[in-house]
């Protein structure tokens, strides 16, 4: 084990929010020799492997994974438990389809969220200890002229030159620093549960745009599926208070039976939709990453690949830095927010703009959207393209 010095009052960096995101942060920035503090109000867990698969699930991109791989974290997850995504499916309400994959490589890895906070913090153990961990939670922070120092519930205060909000799609840091986040209720639910099929999922992902609503069938290691099923409050509230064997029937009235015969695994549980954009994700020693930065509508599974595609890049900024600027020198700051916009951008136009092209119900509508699709799939050029920004390549 790696031993730290003793740790100063004054940090490089300060971070809020212990999630996946933040704490591969704290590991890049850990490995630039870089003092920092992470924060978060929940004690770090030991997560023990849930028998029938976590019901929270991420398909990480192969960028994703590499930066996963990169910094030593892939080593601790079991293979046996990740979904491979060779190929992807998408079926329009008309007819209209799209494939995606040729199984030369993989186009997205489904992993338990557990098993990489998990994995995350387990190569920050072995390195580094536990002195780069705070339990606590922030109240006040004050911009000094040459750091920022945060105000503590329970510890002293810290100061820093840089502090990142990791904090999640309510931010603390965000609202305290008053930076705009326009939010924008898609009045829907995403209803989530783990399944096991009759038939092997041969590594696809599967996804459907019915009535207004989004289906999708994520491979889970083995003969397992995670089901995402988005619809609107009231048609998710209904599909939660089924019992398992009505909701599985309600899903076969929908799909048919692609995958055979399906049990389920655990219990149905869901979670809000919504698009959030902020304006700003970077300011006067303050940069937000993750959640905090951005929200995305779940149909594209890319919003922890932002968050971590957001880490790289601050580490990679800060990295550039030579032996002038302090980390949290604004030029750097401004840099950051400048490549991140793009991608950003992008991914919320994509999802936002599927979502409301196939939430429309007008006639007009279907056969429009549908030809789209049919004529999209036989445009490599096109395909490869949509592929390639789903896999974290595009401009930062």
């Amino acid at each position: 084990m790696k031993l730290l010095s003793p740790p100063s009052k004054r940090k490089d960096a300060i971070i809020l929010g212990g999630g996946s995101v933040g704490l591969s942060l704290a590991l890049m920035l850990l490995k630039q020799g870089l003092q920092i503090s992470l924060i978060d109000r929940r004690p770090p867990q030991f997560w023990a492997a849930p028998a029938q698969f976590d019901t929270r699930v991420y398909a990480l991109n192969p960028e994703s994974c590499a930066l996963l791989d990169t910094l030593g974290a892939w080593k601790y997850l079991d293979t046996s438990r990740i979904g491979i995504i060779k190929e992807m499916e998408v079926f329009g309400d008309a007819q209209g389809r799209l494939h995606f994959g040729d199984r030369s490589g993989y186009l997205a890895q489904v992993v338990e969220d557990g098993a990489i906070q998990s994995a995350l913090r387990s190569v920050l153990h072995d390195l580094y200890g536990q002195a780069w961990f705070q339990v606590d939670e922030a109240h006040a922070l004050h911009l000094n002229p040459c750091d920022i120092s945060i105000e503590l519930n329970a510890s002293p205060s810290l100061n820093a030159s840089l502090l990142v909000g990791a904090d999640g799609t309510h931010s603390w840091l965000r609202k305290t620093l008053k930076w705009e986040a326009i939010r924008h209720d898609y009045q829907q639910r995403g209803v989530v549960i783990n399944l096991s099929c009759s038939e092997p999922h041969n590594e696809i992902a599967r996804q459907w745009f019915l009535d207004g609503e989004v289906i999708a069938l994520l491979p889970l290691g083995g003969n397992h599926i995670s089901l995402v099923w988005s619809a609107h409050q009231d048609k998710a509230q209904q599909l939660l208070a089924l019992n398992s064997s009505d909701l599985i029937n309600a899903l076969r009235d929908k799909i048919g039976e692609p995958l055979g015969p399906l049990r389920a695994l655990s219990q149905a549980q869901s979670f809000p939709l919504e698009l959030v954009k902020v304006p700003k994700i970077a300011g006067e020693r303050c940069a937000l990453i993750g959640d905090a930065a951005h929200g995305v509508h779940p149909l594209a599974g890319q919003g922890l690949n932002l968050g971590f595609a957001d880490a790289a890049c601050l580490a990679r900024t800060l990295k550039e830095r030579g032996p002038g600027p302090d980390v949290g020198d604004q030029s750097l700051l401004r840099r950051y927010a400048r490549r991140r916009a793009l991608s950003i951008s992008l991914m919320q136009g994509v999802t936002d703009g599927l979502h409301e092209l196939f939430s429309q119900n007008a006639l007009i509508y279907r056969p429009l959207r549908n030809i789209g699709m049919n004529l999209v799939n036989t445009l490599p050029f096109l395909k490869s393209m949509i592929m390639s920004n789903a896999a974290g390549s595009p401009p930062r």
